[in-house]
């Protein structure tokens, strides 16, 4: 899961969304020593849903999809579109409308939270929130466009426009396969959580 489904999966909860946000950007155990007990617990629950879906047998089939043209970086990519089927899934977002208003609470309580962000996410916080990449999700060009952005963050990843291609082509299995994990990650992180 990439943005959308790290905050989605953190059910209201505003110190869990924030750690849960930016658990990229905090490496080792030593460093979560800095963040108070909800957002600490945030940055746990974003390590354990990656090493979950990282091992969930639906991804694995997911990520064969862009191994060939994209190696390791196959996993981001299967997060990337993975947040499109979650964002168009009516069990979760009954409406466009019902996703842009879990995204503006989302923003909300990640700025209420702004002096514990770290520097790189804290950097490009504000874009996320002015152009929208949660409610991005939802769309084909949203998806492109996240690629894109993938593409130029990750140091040695090659272009996206294969892997827009792939995942347009390969469209349903990747449904499938996103169907197949949703409803395993929820109950792991809830049993997380509450």
């Amino acid at each position: 899961m990439n943005y959308l489904g790290h905050a989605f999966l953190s059910f209201g909860n505003s110190e869990i969304l924030v750690g849960n946000m930016i658990g990229d950007h905090v490496k080792g155990r030593l460093a979560l020593q800095h963040y108070p007990d909800g957002i600490r617990k945030g940055i746990e629950l974003h390590r354990k849903i990656d090493e979950f879906t990282d091992n969930h047998p639906s991804v694995s089939r997911a990520k064969l999809i862009f191994r060939e043209d994209y190696g390791l970086y196959a996993g981001a990519i299967t997060d990337t579109v993975f947040d499109h089927f979650l964002a168009n899934d009516p069990k979760y977002f009954a409406s466009p409308d019902a996703l842009l208003q879990f995204t503006r609470q989302t923003y909300t309580q990640i700025e209420e939270h702004s002096t514990h962000l770290p520097p790189d996410f804290a950097a490009y916080f504000p874009h996320m929130r002015e152009y929208n990449w949660l409610l991005g999700y939802r769309s084909m060009k949203g998806v492109e466009r996240s690629l894109q952005g993938l593409a130029r963050r990750a140091k040695h990843m090659p272009a996206s426009d294969k892997a827009y291609t792939a995942f347009v082509m390969g469209y349903y299995h990747l449904n499938q396969c996103y169907f197949e994990l949703i409803d395993d990650v929820v109950k792991m992180a809830k049993a997380y959580t509450l």
